[in-house]
């Protein structure tokens, strides 16, 4: 719908585009790289929507001839759900049997470090899963050649988890870590037109009005400034208006999802 009433041909805001990272985001993706030919822990955190998923996908993009990257999510955080999926990524066979499994990988990992191919291992939700699994994990791939890296991506609890003394074995290998903080309004504006940009829309779609309500609203998470700038463009498209005004960002903004709890408190 947006596409065709604004006349483009990708759509605007979306996560399997080809990325354009913003300066602190490109910091710390090229980071990332280099813990990959060196071997490396790394820790990648945040609150929900800080910009997570935007440097993952960044490093997803790099997978081909030089690089293998393998996105684990959708397991449950459970270490036979997590081997099923490393022997999918590296065309092995999976039999159910964890030590065999551990075997055929670890062969796999050092054909493909003699091919001078790294690899890199992203576990989403990583504060979520269990020590022991990633205890376990971890002791898999302490059998892999050094070039590869293993990032795991979660909110701040993770680094609290491994700040127990019963894990000193796991956070004592982390080569690398950072916690995305929210964007200034700067950051935040760039964002926002650089989205425009990659699918050839004109910054003056958004009045200089709206674009400033948008960034106040978002309150420096990028998914609330997708989320909210899209809604944005769904009530043009509704309304008929190819410039999206302060009034278009309001009629979104009154939706009880977008009110802080006290202007809700006394409708509840």
């Amino acid at each position: 719908m947006i596409r065709a009433f604004f006349g483009i041909d990708k759509n605007p805001f979306a996560h399997d585009q080809q990325l354009t990272l913003l300066e602190h985001q490109q910091e710390v993706f090229d980071i990332l790289k280099v813990h990959a030919s060196q071997g490396g822990l790394c820790l990648l955190m945040g609150e929900p929507g800080t910009g997570k998923s935007i440097i993952k996908n960044a490093i997803t993009q790099q997978s081909g001839k030089l690089t293998i990257v393998v996105n684990i999510a959708r397991t449950l955080h459970t270490y036979q759900n997590t081997l099923r999926i490393l022997c999918h990524a590296f065309n092995v066979e999976f039999d159910g049997s964890p030590f065999k499994c551990e075997k055929r990988l670890i062969e796999q990992a050092f054909n493909l470090n003699s091919q001078g191919r790294s690899i890199i291992i992203v576990i989403d939700d990583a504060h979520l899963m269990a020590m022991d699994t990633l205890r376990r994990i971890r002791l898999l791939l302490e059998d892999f050649p050094k070039k590869h890296n293993l990032i795991l991506a979660g909110q701040v609890d993770l680094l609290h988890h491994m700040a127990l003394k019963v894990n000193e074995d796991i956070k004592s290998r982390v080569t690398f870590s950072i916690i995305l903080r929210k964007l200034n309004p700067e950051q935040m504006e760039a964002f926002i037109l650089s989205q425009l940009d990659l699918v050839n829309l004109p910054h003056h779609i958004f009045t200089e009005n709206a674009l400033s309500l948008i960034v106040r609203s978002s309150e420096g998470v990028l998914r609330r400034a997708r989320n909210l700038a899209l809604s944005c463009m769904l009530e043009a498209v509704r309304s008929h208006k190819k410039t999206i005004d302060i009034d278009n960002v309001n009629r979104v903004l009154i939706q009880p999802h977008w009110r802080i709890e006290n202007d809700l408190e006394h409708v509840i």
